[in-house]
């Protein structure tokens, strides 16, 4: 898994059945991403140092900073002491937005949109959904069956986040980890761009908390519908019906909860 994964030497605790061992457990690496933009330091995220290009695609679009892919003329990702720099430089007419928008941060957070400073910038109105597919609860019943087998670190180490894009029969298309929900997110959606996959012909599915700036992401992907195996927030309910998305929560083999589905998707 070259630099997402390391062996850790540990001491086993026998607790209900006596006896230590020593042994090496595989963790999930978590280090910290320094993005620059135009050669301006933009944010410091920690995340998981693989599919770095990826993530630098899918950041960009989450952030605004691009259209599309083709926006960004160049991405170099280079170890650095304690850590990682990944490097975008975009077309002129972007990376005058970016930094203006660089402007704007007054703290980093993993979500990206935290350090806004203005509340009304955070809430603004997301661009509505204009995607549609036609899907089932068969189809997110077989995502949901298939998708460990797509999850090779997270098996590994126990410890990362999924995610994963589901064409409208439930057939995993492709899948992108992290230890943080919204880096696997990113790199999903820079995956996406990238393999010139149009997010919109299919559903997103994350094995993390639904919060809202993952309804956030999904929607400016221009993907119609999220699934995510845990529980809503407030937030995240109200902003994906706003925006016409179709959200599926607390989604196990046996059931899942409907919040939105303002565009009647689901049969």
């Amino acid at each position: 898994m070259n630099d997402a994964a390391i062996d850790l030497p540990v001491r086993r605790l026998g607790l209900g059945v006596p006896g230590d061992v020593a042994l090496d457990r595989c963790v999930a690496v978590e280090a910290p991403v320094s993005v620059e933009v135009g050669g301006i330091a933009y944010a410091v995220m920690m995340a998981t140092p693989a599919d770095l290009e990826d993530y630098a695609v899918g950041f960009a679009l989450s952030e605004g900073l691009i259209g599309a892919s083709a926006d960004i003329r160049r991405t170099d990702v280079q170890p650095i002491e304690g850590g990682w720099a990944l490097r975008l430089w975009l077309t002129t007419e972007r990376n005058a937005a970016a930094l203006e928008r660089a402007r704007t941060r007054v703290s980093e957070s993993s979500c990206g949109l935290c350090g806004i400073a203005n509340i009304e910038e955070v809430l603004r109105p997301l661009p509505p959904v204009t995607a549609h597919i036609g899907t089932d609860r068969i189809a997110i019943a077989a995502a949901l069956t298939a998708l460990d087998a797509h999850q090779p670190l997270g098996r590994a180490t126990g410890a990362v986040h999924a995610a994963a894009f589901c064409s409208p029969a439930g057939a995993i298309r492709l899948v992108r980890e992290d230890v943080g929900r919204h880096n696997a997110l990113d790199k999903l959606i820079g995956a996406l761009a990238r393999a010139g996959i149009d997010a919109g012909e299919g559903f997103m599915l994350l094995s993390a908390r639904c919060s809202y700036e993952l309804v956030e992401k999904t929607v400016r992907a221009g993907c119609p519908m999220l699934v995510t195996i845990s529980a809503p927030t407030s937030l995240a309910a109200t902003r994906a019906a706003a925006a016409g998305l179709t959200l599926v929560a607390l989604a196990r083999p046996d059931a899942a909860l409907v919040v939105a589905d303002p565009q009647g998707m689901i049969a």
